[in-house]
């Protein structure tokens, strides 16, 4: 399974993390405990982890080209909360 990993600097991670689980909540199945959630996707998963400075994000698939899919999923969503473009670099 292929699975991609993005690491960014946020002072607010673990506000991220509950905004996305509920920005989210409605379509995806969520397994959220204080500073992490799994969110089920049909095609994948996103593990969010909120660190004490950064928001470490991993996207795993079945294959390369819907990694590439969900990972844009998850950077839209950032982007849409955080209101701000983001260079997330995502490493394989």
């Amino acid at each position: 399974m292929p699975i991609s990993r993005a690491d960014m600097p946020a002072e607010d991670a673990k506000e991220l993390v509950e905004r996305l689980c509920r920005e989210w909540a409605d379509a995806r199945p969520i397994d959220r405990e204080e500073t992490q959630a799994r969110v089920r996707f049909d095609e994948g998963s996103c593990l969010l982890e909120a660190q004490p400075d950064r928001l470490v994000v991993a996207v795993e698939t079945l294959d390369d080209g819907t990694l590439d899919r969900l990972e844009g999923k998850v950077n839209a969503a950032l982007e849409g909360l955080t209101g701000v473009s983001l260079d997330i670099v995502w490493e394989n």
